[in-house]
This record gives structure tokens, sequence and C-alpha cells, in this order.
């Protein structure tokens, strides 16, 4: 089989080395990629969004499965464009990844379908959401309608902090187009976690539960970011409340879908909080996590290309039970200067020992990097996610935080934190 995964980030890196150890590969291609994927495949100096190239280059070299890592290009409706070719492609539909482009939609399709989530009031201009904010409490929660690169949520302890974060958002249109509707939510606190299946439109397997660190700084500190950390096993998480997540989550939800004509097919990530009212949808996103899929990738034992194209096929109710290692796993991210507001980029990174790491058991991979001149350096806001298996998170976490010892690069940041309470 030849695939193509089209993406440059850490979770198209941990996903394109899960492919390369099936024996159903004979080649993959990464669009554009990034100098960790390159050992690992052919990268092609295509943009993620351009669809109509993406498209050409599949058919010309009969590529027999594409993966789409991102949202942005699954939201621009590329799985429909690849479609209409008889292309097989993996992710949703334009009109199905409205679950995550769109935080208003998908708080609606909640609301009528009787899945948990916060309470909540949708505002399509500043003065409306003013006028809300001075009626509501505080702590509150403001979302960016659009896709906003895991960057357009606010937690506000003070109703002025929310009043500015509305102005940036609806007045100076710091998200563009992104935020001409904002979500003002109840503040829920809880334990979060991450849970992935994948759906084939019909059946629904779902993955093993995820923790993720949205917060730059440690103790969940500071602004939110596209993810700084995330480990799995999640101990806190039983067999009955995943039977839980699946009954009142996943299927209302996938049904729900079907009865809009927006069949479901792909991997749904859903970012669930257990409050002290139960358990409730915090988001809904149309693709692998990142950094969830890292600690994933890591512990999945079943090959996962089969798994693939059988939500593609739409017989994943043929495949047999996933298996999983009984390891824990654990990424930590590291981000380079002033990230998330202003990442500084263009340094060189320094990674010692590394022609001497064997094994799977450790993993950097690559995010925000690119090669100059055959140096390795800075191309993004978040870096590396280094990656360990261990038999328990302690050895992960110590696995990790000894190799991030052998890298650097000109203000390099990470969190210390990450897998140290479970």
């Amino acid at each position: 089989m030849k695939i193509l995964v089209i993406g440059s980030g850490g979770r198209e890196h941990a996903l394109v080395w899960k492919i390369s150890q099936s024996p159903l590969v004979a080649k993959i291609y990464a669009a554009p990629g990034n100098p960790g994927i390159s050992q690992l495949a052919e990268c092609l100096p295509i943009p993620q969004t351009d669809i109509t190239s993406l498209k050409t280059f599949a058919l010309k070299e009969k590529i027999d499965l594409t993966l789409v890592g991102p949202e942005a290009p699954l939201c621009a409706g590329i799985v429909d464009e690849f479609q209409k070719e008889g292309l097989k492609i993996f992710g949703p539909t334009k009109s199905a990844s409205e679950l995550e482009a769109s935080k208003a939609f998908t708080k609606e399709l909640l609301k009528r379908s009787g899945i948990p989530t916060a309470s909540y009031k949708i505002v399509s201009s500043f003065r409306e959401g003013l006028e809300y904010l001075k009626k509501t409490d505080v702590p509150i929660v403001l979302k960016v309608d659009g896709l906003a690169s895991g960057k357009g949520v606010f937690v506000c302890t003070q109703r002025s902090i929310a009043e500015r974060h509305l102005s940036q958002i609806m007045k100076e249109r710091i998200f563009g187009t992104a935020g001409d509707k904002v979500v003002i939510e109840e503040y829920l606190t809880g334990k979060e976690v991450s849970v992935l299946s994948l759906v084939d439109g019909k059946t629904i397997a779902v993955l093993e539960p995820v923790c993720d660190y949205k917060r730059l700084l440690d103790n969940d500190l500071g602004p939110n970011t596209g993810g700084m950390g995330s480990f799995s096993h999640v101990l806190f998480i039983t067999p009955g409340i995943m039977e839980q997540i699946a009954r009142e989550i996943f299927v209302p939800v996938v049904h729900a879908m079907n009865t809009l004509e927006r069949p479901y097919q792909g991997v749904l990530y859903a970012g669930l909080i257990l409050s002290p009212g139960g358990l409730k949808v915090l988001e809904f996103n149309v693709r692998f996590g990142d950094p969830e899929t890292q600690p994933l990738m890591m512990r999945l034992k079943t090959d996962l290309v089969p798994l693939l194209l059988a939500v593609v096929e739409k017989n994943l109710d043929r495949i047999q039970p996933i298996e999983w290692s009984d390891e824990a796993a654990v990424c930590v991210v590291m981000t380079a200067k002033g990230y998330p507001s202003n990442p500084k980029i263009g340094d060189v990174i320094e990674i010692t020992q590394e022609d001497q790491r064997t094994g799977n058991d450790i993993q950097i991979f690559h995010a925000g990097t690119r090669l100059d001149n055959g140096r390795l350096i800075t191309a993004g806001g978040r870096v590396l996610g280094i990656t360990a298996k261990g038999k328990d998170h302690s050895e992960a976490r110590k696995k990790v935080y000894d190799t991030i010892t052998e890298i650097s690069f000109d203000g390099a940041f990470y969190r210390r934190d990450i897998a140290n309470k479970l």
C-alpha cells in the first residue's frame, strides 16, 4: 500500500511512526511533513491546505489511503474532494467537521440530543456579549466559535478580564471571522480527560483515554496552548466510566449526525470533564489530538492501518478488539521561547546521543522543526514532543525528562509536572 499523511506536526510524526510498522505498507508520503517524519516517509513540498495539489498528487501516484492530521483541511472539505475522485481518505466530510469548526453548532447539537454539557449562551455581537456578562457569575469561560488552533478558549476569573477578551475577539478581531460568534459558558470544575473513538458512520470503537495539559505553566497556570503534554493510562477512568462515555456521549452524537444527514466517519475526539454534576462534554474535535496521539500510538499494539481502512470502508464491526500495551506512556512538549503568543523561530536544536537511542520505548516526535543547511532549527511554537513508555507513569516520566536533558535550543521551555499527579 501507498499511504499519504497530511500535516507537519508531532501528531503526524507519531501517526507516520506507527504506520511505518505495518507490513501492509510499502511507501509513505507526507505533505508537508517535517525533518523527523522525513526519516520514515518521503516529504512533499505541498501545503496541508492546498487541496487541489494534494488531490492531484494522490491521483497521479495512485495513493491507496490518505490520512488527514490537522483540522483545517478537514473543515475546508478535503474529504469531499478526494471522495469525488474515488480516492480513499480517512476523516469526516466538511459538513460533519462542523463539530469542530463551530462550537455554537456543537453546543446546540448537544442540547438537542440530551448530551450533558455546561450551560451556555451564544452571542453574535460585542454588545450582546457584554450585556450577558453583566448578568452572569464568574469564573466564566469564553470560546471562539471557529477554528483557533487550540488558543480560542479563555477562562476568566474576573468580569473585567472576560470583557477584555470579548473585546479582543469581537472588536479587535484577533481571530478574524472565527470570532463572529462567541460561546459564553459555565465554568466547570473536575478532572478532564480526552477520549477518542474511531467511527465508520454506524460502528464506534472507543480508544484508550488520555489526559492532556492545555495551560502553559506548571499547576495549570498561564494561558491556554495547543497542548503542553499528555499521558495514558488514565487511572481515574474506570471500565464503567468508559461504558458510560460510549453510551451517553458517542452513541447519541453519532446518531444525531446521521439524523442531520451528516454521517460521521473518522476519529471523533471528545474533551470531557468529570464534574460534581457528572460527566460533561467540553468540546469535540474531528481529528486525532496533539499531543494525545503521541502516547496513544506508543501504547497501541494493533496495526493502525487496518483500523483506518475499516473506518473508510465502513466495516469497523468486522475488526478484532483493539489491543493496547499495559505500559504507561507520557509525552512532554518542548516549546520555543515566547510560545504561545509570539514564538521565536530559527534557533538551532542540539540533540546529544540521538544515534545511541535504540528501541521503541523513547521517541522524539518532531513538530515545529525544519532543516537549514543541514542544521535542525525551530520552526514553530511547539517544537518537539518527547514521548516514552514505562511499566508505570513514574518510569515513563523519568525516561522523558532524562531525554529532555539531552536536548537544547535557545529559550527551550517545557512543563515539569506532566503526569506528576494522576
